[in-house]
């Protein structure tokens, strides 16, 4: 990577771990919260036909966790366009 200057690095850097922090606290609240945490609250309910945590545990962490790696693929190559060190 070649930035213009050492503000441009830092501003990049920041934004980069912004990104990465709001993506690993969505991560977090799925496979944690919704997995073990709100796992009897979310039982009430059902979705195809299994119970809301259960589909949680065991298949939508895996899914937002696919979706949170294709989002973040987006995020990074638009900043890497917007501070000029894309490929």
């Amino acid at each position: 990577m070649a930035f213009k200057n050492d503000e441009q690095a830092k501003a990049y850097w920041s934004e980069n771990l912004s990104v990465m922090f709001k993506l690993l606290v969505i991560w977090f609240l799925v496979s944690f919260g919704f997995g073990i945490l709100l796992v009897d609250v979310l039982n009430e309910f059902r979705f195809f036909g299994f119970k809301l945590g259960f589909w949680f545990s065991q298949q939508g962490a895996i899914y937002t966790f696919v979706a949170l790696i294709i989002v973040y693929t987006m995020k990074m190559n638009a900043l890497d366009k917007k501070y000029g060190v894309d490929e």
